[in-house]
């Protein structure tokens, strides 16, 4: 009997073993990483960054997030597009009607937020529109311009199917205080895992050197349940590198790419 007991407790003691081995193997990610096509997926024929084609692709290939990047315009309207100006027009300073009349490269009139959200509302696919506020010259322009985003996915009834991110600060914590069921990242990478939590940020959206310097942040962000996500990364090193790493998000030009890597 005595034999016995100690035979149980090794093979108990040797299982333990066994499965803390392969916990510390699982990927921090409990879903596994998924993949954000950067300003939609655009690198096709047809297609721009932020355009409206770009989206539907994006909503086409059934991956986890598109973004695009908002402004506000000084007449109150909210735009798509990513630098702040597009042939010679800086979007907060102009009008509706001036943003309206800009052509993309591919054709297509320069969409508003609205736009991409009747797109996604028709969507049958899972995919998330993932909203970069854009920052603004003023504290005052970014709060508005997080109210007016806030207010326009409402009015579509889009709450569950957005996310927001931002460099500016103080446009995620007006997003998290409008929205308290909102999932809100910051984009800008000084700022610890902890204190973000504190300030009610729901996750960390960092390039990829913040990571690469900081990768304890994972794990910390996780255990705080939060979650991460690396920009902008394009090749299969990297996607590599961040799905051992457990990064939850990749956000990428080459969403195509990035799947056939992280579905390994």
């Amino acid at each position: 009997m005595k034999t016995l007991k100690i035979f149980a407790i090794l093979t108990l003691s040797m299982l333990t073993a066994t499965l803390q081995a392969q916990e510390k193997e699982k990927p921090l990610s409990p879903k596994g990483t998924q993949v954000i096509a950067h300003r939609g997926h655009w690198d096709v024929d047809g297609s721009a960054q932020n355009s409206r084609r770009s989206l539907q692709l994006a909503l086409d290939m059934d991956i986890y997030g598109s973004e695009i990047d908002i402004w506000l315009t000084r007449d109150g309207h909210l735009f798509v597009n990513h630098d702040a100006s597009y042939d010679g027009v800086t979007l907060q300073d102009a009008t509706a009607d001036e943003c309206r009349a800009l052509i993309l490269k591919n054709g297509e009139h320069m969409p508003e937020l609205k736009d991409m959200l009747a797109l996604l509302k028709k969507s049958t696919t899972s995919t998330k529109l993932i909203i970069e506020i854009k920052e603004c010259r003023t504290l005052q322009q970014n709060l508005e311009s997080a109210r007016q985003i806030v207010k326009a996915v409402r009015k579509a009834g889009m709450q569950k199917k957005v996310e927001y991110i931002s460099f500016s600060l103080a446009a995620c914590v007006e997003i998290a205080r409008l929205d308290p069921t909102a999932r809100v990242a910051f984009l800008s990478g000084w700022i610890t895992p902890k204190e973000l939590h504190k300030l009610g940020i729901t996750g960390l959206d960092y390039h990829l050197a913040v990571f690469q310097e900081h990768p304890e942040w994972v794990k910390e962000a996780h255990e705080l349940g939060m979650y991460t996500n690396v920009w902008t990364i394009n090749n299969d090193e990297h996607f590599r590198e961040f799905r051992d790493m457990g990064i939850d998000y990749i956000t990428t030009n080459n969403p195509k790419g990035a799947v056939n890597v992280v579905s390994q």
